[in-house]
């Protein structure tokens, strides 16, 4: 990896050393927004039975989540501009911290508003961390090779996914599951005590979780940056970079598939325990979290494997076939709900893994500097996805079924096709 100074000298051993921190840090910073990320599939199914929720009501932990993405994406990357990368992260960690911390006083009052609450802090630190670390590991080298740079960043952000489930399924499901008949006939004093117990599981995981953020954010403080992650751009506005970016028809496509396809792997996730016991009555939670490690795993391997790919195989290229093949998979699960549908869509967790980098790296590709970290702003928006499409899902699981909800990520996936097949054709470029 490359790093160059204004002079023309090549770069101090310290600046070496730097280099290679700022990278294990990011990397660091991917894992940490993987864990948060994916705890949500858990605290859909925990706050589902420490609340008494609909499908609709517990999707709300995704609607708050990714509302914290949309709303601070614009101004983590008008921070990024002025006070640089590190700044940006620093504000990002902050924020992270904090909603961890409420999930203290949320859990002690058993109030949902300030779980929902909580949720939205951490994700805007989130969006913090998002737009200056995508956008960042794309500048580190050829632009050529952007794509397979930030594949290959990303490929350690499921390792992060896969640890939340394991923290939520050791550490906060307790295994006991009221049937409402076995609810109705409990003593009220016993139901209040059983609903407290299960929103409790919750504080312990999340005030370790925001002292590794604190910690992360000490050691960040105290690093020195390369001048290329450290150096702020111009504090002036921004609106001519957006209005260019508005009017870039690949980018603004960019940002559509970006939606869609984040819509679609938080709809999956957060409803595959729901399809689990719904189509396969009688499974306990356990069980069920079971295969959401395995989703996660087959992530992982699809990223593994896609990076590997990518040096055969145009990104783009690739992006299209594996939109394709998902749409496949969630037809199936569709049409088939019970052990096919859920193979199909622990399978479909395979295909999604290049989607989020490559959209981002390809919707940034040919972009100034200045552009690019306005541009990041936007892609990291549309994980407003998340929120908007998995209340649609729930909205359908509840009127309709769970496995017809899954015509929504099915959707989904025809949109990330018809973006991939845009851009191999070379239009709006």
């Amino acid at each position: 990896m490359h790093y160059t100074d204004s002079t023309a000298a090549p770069p101090p051993a310290g600046l070496e050393r730097a280099a290679l921190v700022t990278l294990v840090l990011i990397v660091s910073l991917f894992f940490l927004w993987g864990m948060a990320n994916n705890l949500n599939d858990i605290l859909i199914k925990q706050f589902k039975k420490a609340f008494e929720l609909s499908d609709f009501q517990a999707g709300l932990v995704q609607s708050a989540f990714y509302l914290g993405y949309f709303l601070l994406a614009i101004p983590a990357g008008v921070c990024m501009r002025r006070f640089g990368y590190k700044g940006a992260l620093l504000t990002g960690l902050a924020l992270y911290a904090a909603g961890a911390f409420l999930f203290y006083p949320a859990a002690a009052q058993h109030a949902y508003g300030l779980f929902l609450l909580a949720l939205f802090v951490i994700a805007s630190g989130l969006a913090f961390l998002e737009t200056s670390a995508n956008p960042l590991v794309t500048v580190l080298g050829p632009p050529q090779s952007a794509a397979f740079r930030l594949n290959l960043a990303q490929s350690f952000n499921p390792l992060g996914s896969i640890t939340g489930v394991l923290v939520g399924k050791h550490f906060i499901f307790s295994g006991v599951e009221h049937t409402p008949a076995e609810l109705a006939v409990m003593a009220p004093a016993a139901r209040e005590a059983y609903y407290a117990a299960e929103s409790a599981a919750v504080q312990t995981p999340y005030l370790v979780i925001g002292a590794i953020v604190v910690l992360w954010a000490v050691l960040i403080a105290r690093s020195r940056f390369p001048a290329t992650a450290d150096h702020a751009a111009d504090s002036g506005s921004g609106v001519r970079h957006i209005g260019r970016l508005l009017r870039n028809g690949h980018f603004v496509f960019a940002v559509v598939a970006q939606f869609f396809y984040v819509g679609a792997q938080v709809g999956i996730w957060s409803y595959l325990i729901r399809y689990i016991q719904g189509t396969l009555p009688g499974t306990p939670e356990k069980s069920a979290a079971d295969f959401l490690l395995a989703s996660l795993f087959a992530f992982v391997l699809g990223r593994f494997a896609g990076t590997a790919l990518m040096r055969v195989v145009a990104p783009v290229r690739l992006l299209a076939i594996f939109a394709a093949i998902n749409m496949a998979l969630c037809a199936v699960a569709i049409a088939l709900p019970g052990w096919s549908g859920v193979y199909a869509l622990v399978a479909a967790s395979f295909f999604m893994s290049v989607m989020f980098p490559t959209i981002f790296a390809t919707g940034l590709s040919g972009l100034d500097d200045d552009d690019r970290k306005l541009g990041s702003s936007f892609l990291v928006m549309a994980i407003i996805g998340g929120a908007v499409l998995t209340a649609l899902m729930g909205a359908v699981s509840d009127a309709s079924g769970i496995h017809l909800s899954m015509i929504v990520p099915a959707l989904c996936f025809a949109a990330v096709l018809a973006f991939a097949l845009r851009d191999m054709h070379g239009v709006g470029r």
